[in-house]
């Protein structure tokens, strides 16, 4: 039996979302093949190996899973995790990790590159693909350079709230985007502090709001598209796998947090979408393309804008840790695609000890003759 911890709850705005889409992790994961120890990561972000017990309560009920009091979990450089009890320090047994973190602190690379020193193997993208995934900027202007078709942006920061600035930026987005513009934080995810500027006049605020969430935000003319999403899971350099694309219906102006999480009637998912199989054909190969150009591995949820009138079709951004809720895109449109969730997991699981293989056969010093 592998032994799997399952990393969940966080620091970031995705915290709650974490406790649900790891929940239902565990009620997935073949029982007869993997044993989860689960660490729930409190948002003041100390890790707290929860009781083995509380992996049966989950798989029997429908409640997000709880971050219970218990021993702290550190990590060692080369040691992997270690478990403390009463001032007492041991190994904590662990075959692979398997973050079930979204957002900042969870797919960023700073979970990743923490991994990375402990020397375990984990399910998802690496370093680097975690960090340009989550970096909406830096994603968009290597796709851009790989002929990919990508929505016109600017890049703001605090400092362009500044008197002069701001009637600048304005004027900017103006000549080079469109009234009503789209703003949203560069580096978060679920749509948290998203929000759309109407004119000039509300351009400030959307900004203020977006800059709470991260250092940088993304200004993007506002766009009249249905959101297709595309599943793609495998390691780069190996096989690759695009899923038939699904579409998200919000019945809110756009497909924000509380849609996503809060309003059980705030969207509805039509998997497979409802498009021509060109459409759709040309969806999948832009997914793998744009999942490899930044070198993702494992998997990530691809989601493009196509225009609602007239052609056009954008590459929006990736998310290397998706939902992975009973009513998540990435899970049902594998299953849909013939990988029922609790394969789905194995085959992460597998490609997981496949990249740390792969890393762990590299030379990382030198000894001459």
């Amino acid at each position: 039996m592998r032994k799997v911890v399952v990393l969940y709850g966080g620091r970031s705005g995705e915290h709650e979302v974490s406790r649900i889409s790891a929940a239902s992790v565990v009620r997935h994961l073949d029982p007869q093949a993997y044993t989860p120890i689960l660490v729930g990561i409190r948002k003041t972000g100390e890790w707290v190996l929860q009781r083995p017990s509380l992996a049966d309560e989950v798989r029997g009920g429908r409640s997000p899973l709880p971050i219970e009091d218990g021993p702290l979990v550190l990590t060692s450089p080369g040691k992997g995790l270690l478990q403390e009890t009463w001032g007492r320090v041991e190994a904590l047994a662990c075959d692979i990790v398997f973050p079930v973190l979204h957002g900042t602190f969870g797919e960023d690379g700073i979970i990743q590159g923490l991994l990375e020193a402990a020397g375990l193997p984990y399910v998802g993208a690496a370093v680097l693909g975690s960090a340009l995934g989550m970096d909406k900027e830096k994603a968009k202007i290597i796709w851009k350079a790989q002929g990919i078709p990508v929505l016109p942006w600017i890049c703001a920061r605090k400092r362009d709230l500044e008197p002069g600035r701001l009637e600048a930026l304005v004027a900017r987005v103006g000549e080079e985007l469109a009234w009503p513009a789209f703003v949203k934080p560069v580096s978060a995810g679920s749509s948290v502090g998203a929000a759309k500027a109407e004119g000039p006049g509300s351009l400030a605020a959307a900004l203020a709001a977006a800059l709470e969430w991260d250092e940088r935000a993304l200004i993007e003319p506002f766009c009249a598209a249905r959101e297709i999403e595309c599943s793609v899971l495998g390691n780069t350099g190996g096989a690759t796998r695009a899923f038939a694309p699904g579409e998200v219906v919000p019945s809110h102006e756009f497909y924000d947090y509380e849609a996503k999480y809060i309003d059980p009637d705030g969207a509805r998912l039509d998997i497979p979408a409802r498009i021509p199989s060109e459409v759709s054909s040309l969806v999948m190969d832009l997914a793998i393309k744009a999942y490899e150009a930044l070198e993702i591995t494992g998997l990530s949820r691809v989601d493009f804008f196509l225009a609602k009138e007239g052609e056009g079709l954008w590459l929006n951004e990736v998310n290397t840790l998706p939902g992975f809720t009973s009513i998540s895109m990435y899970p049902k449109m594998c299953d849909a695609g013939g990988l029922p969730y609790p394969e789905l997991l194995s085959r992460l699981i597998d490609l997981g000890y496949e990249r740390h293989a792969v890393r762990q056969g590299l030379k990382f010093s030198y000894q001459g003759a």
